[in-house]
Formats: structure tokens, C-alpha cells, sequence
């Protein structure tokens, strides 16, 4: 049974990663300072801390189902709660919103009319969060083969929700004072791969030496 290959797997880490790491935990018992506030999809595909190879302690992360932020003000919801929290108490100056290739939500998206009887929490999901990136998708890639649409999907999605990031007071206020970055990567599966949109190309690039952090767009103009 699978729950059997958990419980050898708690138990293995037990027995040697945390009698190996007794020191660190014992550190992060007294609290947590993170450097990053990781958000990305459920899939049980992606793993925040094996891709950026990040110890205990080091990442915030929310997850849901296709990565998604509710704009501000829509419902109270936990990850609202997590994004104020990771900002306010733990002071992250870095958040990162983290899609990924073969996305099941951003497939599900492109045919939402499917998932109404089958999964109707789904469907309200992804109705209620995500059909600017459909809407924005359907009107603007007609013709587009699935798989090149997908993708689409999948990269306009972290774009839109770096824009309802943004709608959030406590992040417009530390993206004003420049106490605050984003980032919207795309993590692809099969070749391990993470690649950054680059505002100056409008496009996602492989991240491997530098980072691309989302100009503030307000300040942009500010200074224009």
C-alpha cells in the first residue's frame, strides 16, 4: 500500500536525516525566518524545495490548485492570509509564482464546460480565479495547436497572477518603497528547467545566472 512506503519514509527520516540535521531543527524550533515566499500549484510533480534545492526553513510556500492568487478583496481566503502573514510577520522581500509545464488546472481551463457536473469545486475554482487568463487566451491564440495553447495558458496565467499580486495593499505598498520583488517562473517537468519572464523581451527566458525580477509597472512610469 502506498501509505506503507510513507511511514518507511517518515521513519528513514527520522532515523537519519533528522538525527544528521538535529542542530538545524533545533534552530528552527525557536522560529522561522524564510527568504522567499514560493507560491505554485499542487501538483505533486513540482516540489519548491527540491528545484531550488532550499533547506528547511527557507521557503513560505502556498500552494492550490494551478498556482492561482484571488485579487484582492474577492473572499477571504488562506492564501490571502499566507501572502499578508509571509509579508507583514516574516518580512519576505522575494515572492515567486511558480507554474509548470503539463498543468492539469490550465488544461481543465481550456475546457472548463467539461469539469461543471464531474468536478463542480473545480470548475468554480477555476471559474472564479482564472478566466482572465482563459478569456485573454480564447480571444487572443484562436487556431493555436493544443499543446502550443497550453502553454500559452499556462505562462499568461502566472502573468495574471502576478497582476492580482499586485492588487494586494500591503504588496502595492512594498513594491512602492522597493522592499519587495516578484518573479513568475515556469518549472518545466521533463527537462528540469526553470525559465523567468523577462519584461524587456516579453518573454520567458532560462534561468540559470541571473534572475528577472517583474518591474513594478507603476514605477515605471513614474520614471518615464
Amino acid at each position: 500500500m502506498p501509505i506503507k512506503r510513507i511511514l518507511a519514509g517518515l521513519n528513514e527520516f527520522q532515523d537519519n536525516y533528522f538525527v544528521a540535521h538535529r542542530e538545524l531543527f533545533e534552530h528552527l524550533s525557536h522560529g522561522q525566518n524564510p527568504e522567499v515566499l514560493f507560491i505554485t500549484c499542487s501538483d505533486s510533480r513540482i516540489d519548491p524545495f527540491l528545484i531550488t534545492q532550499s533547506q528547511p526553513g527557507d521557503l513560505f510556500v502556498i500552494r492550490n490548485v494551478g498556482n492561482l492568487i484571488p485579487s484582492y478583496g474577492r473572499l477571504n481566503s488562506g492564501e490571502a492570509a499566507g501572502i499578508e502573514y509571509a509579508v507583514e510577520a516574516l518580512g519576505i522581500k522575494d515572492i515567486v509564482i511558480c507554474g509548470h509545464s503539463h498543468c492539469g488546472a490550465m488544461k481543465g481551463l481550456l475546457q472548463i464546460g467539461n469539469l461543471a457536473g464531474q468536478m463542480p469545486l473545480v470548475y468554480e475554482w477555476l471559474k472564479n480565479h482564472a478566466e482572465a487568463t482563459r478569456r485573454l487566451v480564447l480571444d487572443n491564440y484562436q487556431g493555436y495547436p493544443h499543446e502550443k495553447l497550453l502553454k500559452i495558458a499556462i505562462e499568461q496565467n502566472v502573468l495574471t497572477q502576478i497582476e492580482n499580486l499586485e492588487t494586494y495593499p500591503v504588496i502595492r505598498s512594498k513594491l512602492h518603497s522597493n522592499q519587495l520583488t516578484l518573479h513568475a517562473w515556469i518549472y518545466e517537468i521533463e527537462s528540469g528547467e526553470v525559465f523567468a519572464y523577462d519584461a524587456e523581451d516579453g518573454r520567458f527566458r532560462v534561468l540559470k545566472n541571473r534572475s528577472f525580477p517583474v518591474p513594478n509597472p507603476l514605477i515605471s512610469v513614474q520614471s518615464s
